[in-house]
């Protein structure tokens, strides 16, 4: 597969957008406004389609609300359902088929807030940034942005991010042993420059990954946030109901999937979850 030069500059320029207008998401409350469109425009020396696209985006990954005459607003934040209910209580096998990688950009950077409060360092702590496309058996798949701190993997290459698995790599050449992910899911749908990366028509649906991943000893070592595709990627969760092995959920709380009352009180559930790659050639 050849990769359109244009699409992936549009495709890094909206990513850049969209990472800005995030910081000033997270800077306010549900309810306050953020800049209008021709402020951020000049603010970011962007085309207002540019700004347009990523605003849209987190509009339908409701960070957003426009509201007709007014402007945009912070939404109210959502309810989230944690699916880890104890450490070690879950395995995550391999998606299925072969997948590889390419690099659509790699290079050094400071962290900036958002990315920094994440990893735990300072806005201008120097970065390692990659930008990915990644394949399942030679087929577009998802497109990946990883952040690591440079101090960490000084080294990082093009072949690391391209071949063999990346945490082993972070364990065999750069002594980064990880030790555990916390990745959130939500559903979007893909701007006309990812539409072409992924070979999907404009606002296919799609699955947004957030990823932070620490090591054995609890540092930051990754965070990573990932656009798949919804046509062919789904997640199978397996949830085994058995005696108590782990702690009750909260008062008021259930267990995902399942409503409340369905389950006796204090009855733990355990679960494993894995990617399923739909071969529809």
């Amino acid at each position: 597969m050849e990769i359109d030069p244009a699409a992936s500059r549009a495709v890094l320029k909206r990513e850049r957008v969209r990472d800005a207008i995030l910081e000033l998401i997270e800077a306010r409350r549900p309810g306050d406004a953020i800049p209008s469109e021709r402020s951020l425009c000049a603010r970011l020396g962007v085309s207002r389609p540019t700004l347009r696209a990523a605003v849209d985006e987190l509009v339908v990954a409701g960070l957003l609300v426009r509201e007709h005459g007014r402007g945009m607003f912070v939404a109210a934040e959502k309810i989230t359902q944690e699916l880890v209910s104890a450490r070690g209580s879950l395995a995550v096998p391999r998606a299925g088929g072969v997948w590889t990688s390419r690099v659509l950009e790699l290079r050094t950077l400071p962290a900036g807030a958002r990315v920094g409060r994440r990893l735990r360092v300072s806005p201008a702590a120097r970065i390692r940034y990659v930008a990915r496309l990644r394949l399942v058996d030679g087929s577009p798949m998802a497109i990946e942005y990883l952040h690591v701190p440079a101090d960490l993997v000084p080294e990082l290459t093009r072949e690391e991010l391209e071949q063999g698995d990346l945490y082993e790599h972070f364990r065999d050449r750069h002594g980064v042993r990880v030790g555990e992910a916390v990745q959130s899911i939500e559903p979007t749908v893909v701007t006309r420059a990812e539409a072409e990366l992924l070979e999907v028509p404009e606002l296919s649906p799609a699955l947004l990954f957030e990823r932070l991943t620490t090591d054995t000893g609890d540092r930051p070592v990754e965070y990573v946030h990932s656009l798949y595709r919804g046509d062919r990627y789904r997640i199978v969760s397996r949830l085994a109901l058995g005696p108590r092995t782990v702690p009750a959920p909260p008062p008021g709380g259930h267990h995902p999937g399942i409503p409340p009352g369905d389950l006796p009180s204090g009855t733990p559930v355990s679960f494993s979850t894995r990617g399923v790659v739909q071969d529809d050639r």
